[in-house]
C-alpha cells in the first residue's frame, strides 16, 4: 500500500518507521532543511532522536509529491490540531485520509471531523476519512514497543485500509464508528493530564500542612482526579453526539491513563512545571514541543459552556493557564464543591 504521512513530528514520524518495513512510506517534513538532514542521518533528530529512519522510508519536503503518493492509498495527516485544516484543503476529493490530530482548532473551536466537513463541502461524518487515536508515545512506536490503537470512520473501506495499513506485530488497531467520541476523548485528555501532572506536582512541591490545610495531595488524589475526569469527558462528548461507551476505551480511558500518568506525556510535564511555580510561558519554554492540552482548554470549556455541561477540572485547569489562580488555590476550590451523587444521566446531562 501507498502511504503518505503528512508532518515530520515525533507521531508521525514514529507511524512511518513502523508502516515502512511493509508498505511504500513517503514522509513529507515542513522545514526542507529538516528532510535533507533526515535523509543524510537517518534520524529525526529534533523530534525523535532516539529512532533509526529505514531505508525504504521516503522523506520529501514537497507536500504535492507526498499527497501525489498517498493517491489511490492512504494520506495520514500528523501535524498538529492547527495545521489540520491547511493539510486538508491540499488534498483532492475523495482522498483516504486519516488524521492523528488531538484536541480543538483554537480560532473556531471545530474538531477534526467539523473541519472535513467544513472543508469538503459539507461531506457527511466519516466519509472517506476517519482518526486514528489511542494511548501511544510516538517513542514506543517507533521501538516497535506494544501498542493498541482505534481508527475511527463510518466508512468501513477507510477503517479496512488503516487496519492493512498500520495493524502488525507491535501494533494493534481496534475500529469503532464513534467518530465524535473518539475526537472528544483525545482532546479533552490533554487538558486533564495537565491537571494531573500539576496534582503530581504539588504532591512534591507542598510541604506537609500547608498549601491545602492538611497535607499534600498523594495518589488517591491523583487517582480520583482522572476518574471524574473520565466523567466530564464523557459528559462533554455525549452532548456533543457521541456515544458513553466509548470513553471506557482506547481513545477514552485508555488514552487519558497513559497521559495522565507517563513520565513523556507533554500535557503531564507542563502541569508538573505549573505546579513548581513556573508562569505558562516558562514551562513552554521548558517544554520545547506542542503541549495540545494548553491550547484546548479555553475551547473545551467554552464548548462545555455552551451546551450546559459542567466540567470543574477542566475550568479549574483553563483558570491556572490564564493565570486567574494558582494550582494549589484551584486544588482546594475542586475539594470544596458541594457533594452529589456519582451517576451519569446522559439523557439529562446532569452533573455527576
Amino acid at each position: 500500500m501507498k502511504i503518505a504521512v503528512l508532518g515530520a513530528g515525533a507521531w508521525g514520524t514514529a507511524l512511518a518507521i513502523s508502516a515502512a518495513p511493509r508498505h511504500q512510506v513517503m514522509l513529507w517534513a515542513r522545514d526542507a532543511d529538516q528532510a535533507a538532514r533526515m535523509r543524510t542521518t537517518r534520524c529525526n533528530q529534533r523530534y525523535l532522536p532516539r529512532a533509526s529512519l529505514p531505508a525504504a522510508l521516503h522523506i520529501t519536503a514537497d507536500r504535492k509529491q507526498a499527497v501525489a503518493h498517498g493517491e489511490g492509498g492512504l494520506v495520514v495527516i500528523a501535524t498538529p490540531m492547527a495545521a489540520l485544516r491547511e493539510c486538508l484543503s491540499a488534498l483532492p476529493q475523495p482522498q483516504a485520509v486519516l488524521w492523528l490530530c488531538k484536541g480543538f482548532e483554537s480560532a473556531t473551536g471545530a474538531l477534526g471531523h467539523e473541519i472535513a466537513q467544513a472543508v469538503h463541502s459539507g461531506a457527511p461524518l466519516g466519509a472517506n476519512y476517519g482518526v486514528l487515536s489511542g494511548p501511544s508515545f510516538a517513542q514506543e512506536v517507533a521501538q516497535g514497543q506494544a501498542t493498541a490503537l482505534v481508527v475511527a470512520s463510518t466508512s468501513r473501506a477507510l477503517a479496512d485500509a488503516a487496519v492493512r495499513a498500520f495493524h502488525a506485530d507491535a501494533l494493534r488497531l481496534y475500529t469503532s464508528d464513534d467518530v465524535v467520541g473518539v475526537e472528544v476523548g483525545g482532546a479533552v485528555k490533554n487538558v486533564l493530564a495537565i491537571a494531573t501532572g500539576m496534582i503530581d506536582g504539588l504532591a512534591g512541591a507542598i510541604p506537609q500542612g500547608a498549601a491545602t490545610g492538611t497535607a499534600p495531595p498523594g495518589l488517591n488524589a491523583r487517582a480520583a482526579l482522572i476518574t471524574r475526569g473520565l466523567a466530564e469527558m464523557t459528559r462533554l462528548g455525549v452532548a456533543l453526539g457521541a456515544r458513553a461507551e466509548t470513553f471506557m476505551g482506547l481513545s477514552g480511558l485508555g488514552d487519558l491513563v497513559l497521559t495522565a500518568t507517563g513520565e513523556l506525556s507533554r500535557n503531564r510535564r507542563i502541569g508538573l512545571h505549573l505546579a513548581a511555580g513556573l508562569s505558562l510561558q516558562q514551562a513552554l519554554a521548558e517544554l520545547g514541543h506542542v503541549a495540545e492540552g494548553v491550547y484546548s482548554a479555553d475551547t473545551v470549556v467554552k464548548r462545555a459552556r455552551a451546551l450546559g455541561v459542567e466540567m470543574p477540572i477542566s475550568e479549574a485547569v483553563l483558570a491556572v493557564i490564564e493565570g486567574r489562580t494558582t494550582p494549589p488555590d484551584a486544588m482546594n476550590q475542586l475539594m470544596a464543591r458541594q457533594p452529589r451523587s456519582e451517576l451519569y444521566r446522559p439523557s439529562t446531562q446532569a452533573p455527576a
